[in-house]
């Protein structure tokens, strides 16, 4: 076979994760199959869940699978006799009598009927391997598109991980604003009644006023927000908004993470993650069309035949003679052509292919590094979150102790409001501040989940159409056993280059 075998090219990886001594961090191999079990959140785990069966990107990803697998029954069929045909005619036939064909005698011999019908094949020969490349193109792409479902399995189990954690944190800081303007509204009628009772200045009642509205003008904000949180929720589980508002009242909180997360190595990444091995495959795929492309550089050799009979009405001849062993006509033959004056065309649509080859070798490259900046970044935010939260909780405590000492004061008549003003807006923006920290946490640990790669691995999620769509497909075309699970599974792992039998790229048809 012309063109270049596959060789998947090096990459960089390092040897370890920058945080990987951190008291949080593991680095034994990460289990990553179901890893949003770990925040032990029943709602999040129905919301996953209705998520995998329902999402309508996932089931997009999913029929671009049957796509490709039909994609890849074209490329094997075109390794067999491209041509094969059956035909039959009956034609009534009048010869020019001005044709110098033509028999000066009556017109009876220049007017008949001709019925024909026999077999015809050509067969473009696979002599430089053209057609095991396409197969073998066709087999990378098949695979690619199977990563590409694994990869969007991954986006949307984190994606919906995500929203709901950002979900949890906006009802967070909803209540702590709704709990501040409580507060706020006591202070208000404590300057009110201080004021009627000539004890203060209606300054008071104008500052207490100012800082209320503003801390209720910042409620429909979070509230807007929230209700796009949840929209967003529900298209992710492939409903309409409103659905799922009732399953999120079951629960409340953000959810807590674990002590420590497992992440495996680096090299992990190569085998995990499928955008990685989707950015590979698409690789193996142009170097195969390397030398698909290649092949039309040489002669191309083909068998050629028909069989068939043929009769007419011509003088004393009869259509009924059409079976007759003397009625037969067959050709057959090899043959040659050769595009040898194609003017550059085809060697620099070589040269084409293969700067298309090496762009997506550098891709492959880049996929890699940037996996191992998303898994650095969400351990980054992971464990740095941590430390805020803590430092946040004894900020926020120390505001609120603030905040009752001066309430208490004012009340007592001992300071102005300036002061209970300070820290009503101290302690709101440090419990705001805790509550976007702690929703920091599991983010941070969902990122980290998803730059690992993790959520394709489980067996149930394998099947690529779901049985009402395939039960559909098949009540509109006939499409034999390709919709069966068994021929929707990722093959296993193409062998080493230099190891596999190049018969192997050569199939049965799939009719």
């Amino acid at each position: 076979m012309v063109g270049p075998d596959f060789e998947r090219p090096s990459v960089q990886v390092n040897s370890r994760w920058l945080d990987g001594d951190a008291p949080a961090v593991s680095s034994a191999p990460a289990d990553t199959r179901q890893w949003w079990s770990v925040f032990a959140d029943p709602t999040l785990d129905q919301l996953i869940g209705i998520a995998h069966q329902q999402n309508l990107d996932l089931r997009t990803a999913g029929l671009r699978v049957v796509q490709a697998r039909a994609a890849l029954g074209i490329a094997i069929g075109d390794f067999y006799p491209q041509t094969q045909q059956a035909f039959g005619s009956l034609t009534y036939n009048r010869t020019s009598e001005r044709s110098p064909q033509t028999p000066e005698q009556s017109s009876s011999f220049y007017r008949f009927w001709a019925n024909e019908v026999g077999l015809q094949i050509a067969w473009e020969l696979d002599f430089w391997g053209k057609f095991r490349r396409s197969i073998e193109a066709a087999d990378a792409s098949f695979l690619s598109s199977v990563a590409a479902y694994d990869f969007a399995l991954v986006t949307l189990t984190s994606d919906v991980a995500a929203t709901y954690v950002a979900t949890r944190t906006l009802e967070e800081r909803l209540a702590i604003a709704f709990e501040n303007v409580k507060v706020q509204r006591e202070s208000l009628t404590i300057a009110r009644a201080r004021f009627e009772g000539g004890s203060t200045s209606e300054r008071d009642v104008a500052q207490a006023q100012t800082i209320l509205a503003s801390t209720e003008a910042t409620i429909p904000q979070l509230q807007n927000q929230l209700q796009q949180a949840k929209n967003a929720l529900n298209v992710l589980v492939g409903a309409p908004p409103g659905t799922i508002d009732g399953l999120l009242r079951e629960t409340r909180g953000i959810p807590a993470v674990p002590l420590t997360v497992a992440v495996g190595i680096p090299a992990d990444l190569l085998r995990r993650r499928p955008d990685i091995r989707q950015a590979e495959l698409a690789a193996m795929q142009q170097s195969a069309v390397i030398g698909f492309t290649k092949a039309d550089l040489y002669p191309a050799f083909s068998l050629t035949g028909n069989f068939g009979f043929l009769a007419s009405d011509w003088r004393n001849f009869d259509l009924g003679d059409i079976f007759l062993a003397k009625s037969r006509a067959f050709s057959v033959g090899p043959s040659v052509s050769w595009n040898f004056l194609n003017y550059g065309r085809i060697t620099n649509n070589v040269r084409l292919q293969d700067a298309r080859l090496q762009e997506s070798l550098v891709t492959y490259q880049n996929a890699v590094l940037a996996a191992q900046r998303e898994v650095e970044d969400g351990l980054s935010t992971f464990l740095h979150s941590q430390a805020r939260v803590a430092k946040l909780k004894v900020s926020a405590a120390a505001a609120q102790l603030s905040r009752d000492l001066a309430f208490l004061q004012y009340s007592e008549g001992i300071t102005d409001f300036t002061t209970v003003l300070t820290a009503e807006q101290a302690l709101l923006n440090e419990q705001d501040n805790l509550a976007q920290a702690s929703g920091d946490i599991p983010a941070g640990l969902i990122s980290v989940y998803r730059a690992l790669g993790g959520g394709w691995e489980f067996p149930d999620q394998r099947d690529f159409v779901p049985q009402e769509t395939r039960e559909l497909m098949a009540e509109r075309t006939d499409w034999g056993n390709l919709l069966t699970p068994v021929n929707l599974l990722e093959p296993a792992a193409p062998p080493l280059p230099g190891t596999e039998d190049v018969s192997s790229r050569v199939r049965a048809p799939e009719w």
